[in-house]
């Protein structure tokens, strides 16, 4: 049997994005009074150099959010995830005890320790594929095409495909 799926997830929330450009205007704002209008900014001013500093590492945050990625693959092999820039995952059929969709409510973003599914990878939403493995260790990939996975987990040959 031929499987393919492919999904790449980005953060893509408007009020993350919101959140994260507001912040990073604050230290733009002070560089425009601080250095260009030659007034100082807040109470206890910081340097210029302190100002550009903090305003490149603000960037540098909203940068690392539009880099980061959840790829997923799932073939007649098994499934992959990479996390980018953080973790890569690979697993065989064979390895895997059960397989299913679940909606399990908003856990974070990103990679989450110790969640009744084991570790979560997530971007946005609350569905995902819940893993749990032969030797025990359960894993949960959130997706926004959960029918489309739904599908193809139905039609692969799992030993316990609950």
């Amino acid at each position: 049997m031929k499987v393919n799926f492919k999904e790449k997830q980005k953060f893509t929330q408007w009020w993350l994005w919101v959140i994260l450009i507001g912040i990073a205007l604050i230290p733009v704002y002070g560089i425009y009074k601080q250095i260009i209008r030659n007034e100082t900014f807040g109470d206890k001013p910081t340097s210029d150099l302190g100002l550009i500093i903090i305003a490149i590492c603000f960037f540098g945050l909203i940068y690392f959010f539009r880099y980061m990625t959840l790829k997923t693959k799932i073939d007649s092999i098994g499934i992959k995830i990479y996390f980018k820039p953080f973790h890569k995952k690979s697993v065989t059929w064979n390895e895997v005890k059960s397989a299913k969709i679940v909606k399990y409510g908003f856990v974070g973003y990103g990679i989450r320790f110790g969640s009744k599914y084991g570790t979560v990878y997530n971007v946005k939403g609350n569905k995902g594929l819940a893993i749990e493995l032969q030797n025990g260790k359960k894993f949960l990939i959130g997706t926004q095409r959960e029918n489309e996975l739904n599908d193809i987990i139905d039609n692969i040959p799992i030993s316990n495909n609950t």
